[in-house]
């Protein structure tokens, strides 16, 4: 995977806060297991963070895939990284809002009967998905903050920092 974001994006930088964003939405994992009571199991919490980590990475990828061609149109890095974030605000929240609406049953154990209609609570075959869904929701929530605040400003940090190196040593 770090091979192919190399790549694509031809910046070992923008890689890296790619592949941090899914070690930081880990995080939000181990806090959505905890807001739900559940414990930390290695296959399901464990499946969680790898579906988690496609998520987190397309979410990032197309954010810095948007501020890199809005850099290449030539605007400064501070007006790209704002425009990229209000670009992609709304997709990265309508995929966020709808995963971890879409999972709540499962968090909280909620099991439909469609023989006998119902809804019925903590039952056997919910015990399963618990974890798993309490990892995905939790550390979507927590990574989406990530995505929309933390990687546009690592963005534009990176940016800023061989520019006002030049400046210093010009003796401006």
């Amino acid at each position: 995977m770090l091979l192919a974001l190399v790549a694509q994006f031809n910046s070992f930088y923008q890689t890296l806060l790619v592949l941090s964003a899914i070690v930081f939405s880990t995080a939000g994992v181990l806090m959505g297991l905890l807001v739900n009571g559940q414990p930390f199991g290695i296959v399901m919490v464990g499946m969680g963070i790898i579906a988690l980590a496609g998520i987190v990475v397309n979410n990032n990828i197309v954010l810095i895939d948007c501020y890199n061609e809005l850099r290449q149109e030539g605007m400064a890095p501070l007006e790209a990284a704002l425009e990229a974030g209000c670009l992609r605000l709304r997709p990265v929240l309508l995929t966020a809002i709808t995963t971890v609406l879409g999972l709540m049953p499962m968090v909280l154990g909620i099991n439909i009967d469609l023989l006998g209609p119902g809804l019925g609570l903590g039952a056997p075959s919910t015990q399963w998905w618990t974890q798993l869904s309490s990892a995905i929701a939790g550390g979507l929530a927590f990574a989406t903050g990530l995505t929309l605040l933390v990687t546009p400003c690592m963005l534009v940090l990176w940016q800023r920092k061989p520019r006002e190196a030049s400046k210093a040593e010009a003796g401006e």
